[in-house]
């Protein structure tokens, strides 16, 4: 697969600006410069060395030509960057996380070619950086473990065609049947409300059983049953313009058997074989999807 690797560049400060105040901008590269060992950024928890901005540009950079790629060819892409974005707020990173890359990405999209983005985010942890930065075109849809860290993801909001919808799941798990059914309605329901232009997903694998950050018991198979759902809606809603950013994903085994699923089933354009079985899905979980309901009546 890694063959057909497409090559990665830096973003530039302008691109970095769109998603991230100027000011923590120059925080970062002021905290950086200079540093001959790993330290704490100032904003939050987030160890840093000399190296950290020029791997944080690449792979935000990376994360823009995954979706300009998707938009060249109508075919799914996937954007292999460390370190993880989506808890990068505006004005300070945390979380293991410099910059947004995913929202760096939209904003990207929207910057050449106009429209919506929706960032479909299925971390096991809330992406409070990307949900900080929605609005304008772009929307955030999320699943997160709850009570976890960072501890956000209740809000429920339309901002005009644009929409934030966080579904938080029990942090003692959930059945891999009820994970692949939510995503399935909630998939079909935000984007019928927000009519995307194009998809970012926010890929984090710290849902699957074991990890030692994560773990929500799902099974590392359900990547293939999450990605044939979101491609389904890419094609449905947006010509196949998706792009797959990397986000959390602790067990090397399991990062890599995810990863690998998400990109067969991409090539493989699959649409789902069967829709999961709702009944699966724990009951203050379908109250919350009733209340997603309500919000798009």
């Amino acid at each position: 697969m890694l063959d057909r690797a497409l090559p990665a560049r830096d973003a530039s400060d302008e691109e970095i600006a769109r998603v991230h105040t100027p000011r923590y901008l120059e925080l970062v590269k002021r905290e950086i410069g200079g540093l001959d060992g790993p330290r704490y950024l100032s904003t939050g928890d987030v160890v840093v060395d000399a190296s950290s901005l020029a791997v944080a540009r690449r792979a935000a950079g990376g994360a823009i030509v995954a979706i300009e790629a998707a938009v060249e060819t109508g075919e799914a892409t996937f954007a292999l960057v460390r370190p993880p974005g989506h808890h990068a707020e505006s004005r300070r990173g945390m979380g293991f996380c410099l910059f947004n890359n995913a929202a760096i990405a939209a904003r990207a999209y929207q910057a050449r070619h106009g429209g919506r983005v929706l960032v479909v985010d299925f971390d096991y942890h809330h992406g409070n950086g990307t949900q900080d930065v929605a609005g304008e075109g772009l929307s955030y849809v999320s699943t997160h473990a709850s009570p976890a860290y960072p501890g956000t993801g209740s809000e429920l909001a339309t901002l005009g065609r644009d929409a934030i919808v966080n579904v938080p799941l029990p942090a003692s798990g959930i059945a891999t049947e009820g994970f692949v059914a939510v995503w399935e309605r909630l998939l079909r329901d935000v984007v019928a409300y927000v009519r995307p232009d194009a998809i970012v997903a926010s890929a984090g694998f710290d849902y699957v059983a074991g990890d030692p950050v994560g773990d929500l018991g799902v099974d590392v198979g359900a990547a293939t049953a999450l990605a044939r759902a979101i491609n389904e809606a890419a094609f449905d809603a947006c010509g196949g313009r998706v792009a797959y950013v990397l986000e959390g994903g602790y067990d090397i085994d399991a990062l890599t058997a995810s990863v690998e699923q998400i990109v067969r089933a991409s090539d493989a354009r699959a649409s789902a074989e069967r829709a999961a079985d709702e009944a699966a899905i724990p009951r203050v979980v379908r109250e919350r999807l009733a209340r997603v309901d309500d919000l798009f009546a």
